[in-house]
């Protein structure tokens, strides 16, 4: 059987109503050439109309590129997805109601397709309790969306979340080289995601996968060790051009994030000293030698470099959700990604790790939160984005920083070792109650998890279900430049200390010897 077809032919195999799940993460592992084969049958003909759409990450470039190509009122019906930031006309047709919109777990959905493929009645998690995928506040809707796809189940005298399963009619996945059987390698990508478990969830469900590729080989010319889903599974081939073969969102291809050679990165270029910097360098305080690391997308990347100048970034393994070990993450369009890892794995073993407590300590954004710890990082008005992994990674590492600017849009300044607010914030971040819970402060609290809030002016904790304030920066008023600037009045520590007023300097220097002291 020739199993080479174009992307005009492939997109035609795809019918009104059937259920089309996606690898991506941003643009890497996302078949572009197929979604622009899809967008331009729809606009000539109409067809097809009223697709389910699944895919675990978020999926485009933020413009025109990814799940924007199948962002048009009637070819999809429905979008379960764990982010859709990167897709805006996407976004916009679930908050204008004219697409069901749920946004789940990224980690459940890594795994979700591993349980369609197993005929199991779905995945039974911890993950999302307390938060606005659990049924008793939103069950993961995003809109008026009305089928109930989140269930409360008791086991063992204990609450879970069961996310059903649902069938799979065609699984549109992609590789680097296949051959004439279509079995398929990955060599050039930058990570593995979930292409295997969702070839299998659609030849489970009596569906067919759709494999985009870049290169063609003879048949048996793949090392099998090589092969990362086997010609049996993979129905039909698609040999795309390089620019819808992106291997992330800005790169075209790097070797360095294939793991194919290991780059000289000259040294992470330290960050000038500003609030984010120090936000940085007190976050990188509550790092654990030896320790297995995450660090979220914005203020947390400073970790990295603060490390890195530091000396310290031998003491830990940084990782990211999408299966990266060591190396260096990257950033940007090319988020998710590392240069120079050590191992690269699939997208839902890694969130076999994290779920279980594999992570030693996370640094996530800080955006809206309130005075039970609450924290909304995916629904801000009548916009939504979801949570990404956001939920799984906060609610299973052992320790938990977010980091942030106390408040949105100020104008700050570091002068003499101290903090200078020259103007206030036009945007509160400590607010009386979130738009959207995306982390439980009070589910942490249940099960112990030591929770802080890294800010420029502050650090608060999260003790006993209440905020804390339990350091201040040097020179600053509690009444005038903290509380004045929250919706709530917070706890404040019987013993207030002052933040280390070497994090504000030019030079710091400190931080092996803080993180050896804790060791110990």
């Amino acid at each position: 059987m020739n199993k080479i077809i174009d992307s005009s032919t492939a997109a035609g195999l795809i019918r009104d109503d059937d259920t089309v799940i996606w690898t991506t993460a941003g643009l890497s592992g996302f078949a572009e050439a197929v979604a622009i084969a899809l967008e331009r049958r729809f606009l000539e003909t109409g067809a097809p109309r009223d697709l389910t759409v699944a895919h675990s990450c978020g999926c485009g470039d933020g413009k025109s590129r990814g799940m924007n190509h199948l962002g048009h009122a009637g070819l999809v019906k429905r979008l379960i997805s764990g982010h859709t930031g990167q897709a805006p006309r996407m976004g916009e047709l679930i908050r204008e109601n004219r697409v069901e919109g749920y946004l789940l777990p990224q980690g459940v959905l890594a795994h979700l397709w591993r349980h369609i493929a197993g005929k199991k009645p779905g995945v039974i998690s911890k993950v999302g309790l307390g938060t606005f995928v659990d049924p008793r506040l939103e069950g993961g809707k995003a809109n008026a969306a009305e089928e109930e796809l989140v269930k409360l189940v008791e086991l063992e005298g204990e609450e879970w979340l069961l996310y059903r399963t649902f069938p799979v009619d065609v699984a549109v996945i992609r590789a680097t080289t296949a051959d004439e059987r279509g079995n398929l390698s990955m060599e050039r990508e930058a990570l593995l995601l979930e292409q295997l478990s969702m070839a299998q969830a659609a030849k489970n469900s009596g569906g067919i996968v759709i494999a985009q590729v870049e290169y063609l080989a003879t048949q048996g010319s793949l090392h099998p060790k090589q092969v990362k889903v086997p010609g049996d599974l993979v129905d039909y081939v698609v040999v795309a051009e390089p620019e819808h073969h992106m291997q992330t969102i800005t790169t075209t291809y790097n070797p360095a994030l294939s793991g194919d050679l290991r780059m000289p990165l000259g040294g992470i270029k330290p960050l000038p000293l500003d609030p984010r910097k120090v936000i940085a360098r007190r976050a990188a305080m509550e790092l654990v030698p030896g320790g297995i690391v995450n660090l979220g997308i914005g203020m947390p990347e400073g970790v990295s470099s603060v490390a890195a100048e530091e000396g310290v970034s031998d003491l830990m393994t940084l990782t990211t959700e999408l299966g990266t070990y060591g190396g260096v993450p990257a950033s940007g369009g090319d988020f998710a990604t590392s240069y120079n890892a050590e191992a690269i794995i699939d997208h839902g073993y890694q969130f076999d790790f994290y779920d279980g407590g594999g992570l030693d300590v996370c640094f996530l954004g800080l955006a809206q939160t309130d005075h039970e710890g609450n924290l909304n990082v995916s629904k801000f008005g009548d916009k939504v984005v979801g949570p990404g992994g956001f939920i799984n990674i906060s609610q299973n590492a052992r320790k938990v920083v977010f980091c942030g600017t106390f408040t949105n849009g100020g104008e700050l300044a570091i002068e003499d070792g101290r903090l200078a607010i020259r103007q206030e914030g036009h945007r509160r971040k400590f607010v009386q109650r979130v738009d959207q819970i995306t982390f439980s402060g009070r589910y942490a609290q249940e099960t112990g998890k030591p929770v802080l809030f890294v800010t420029e002016r502050c650090v608060f904790e999260l003790i006993d279900g209440e905020i804390t304030l339990t350091e201040i920066a040097p020179g600053l008023d509690v009444e005038r430049d903290i509380l004045a600037a929250m919706d709530f009045v917070p706890r404040i520590a019987s013993e207030l200390r002052e933040m280390p007023a070497a994090l504000f300097q030019p030079r710091w220097g400190g931080l092996r010897e803080h993180l050896h002291a804790t060791e110990h």
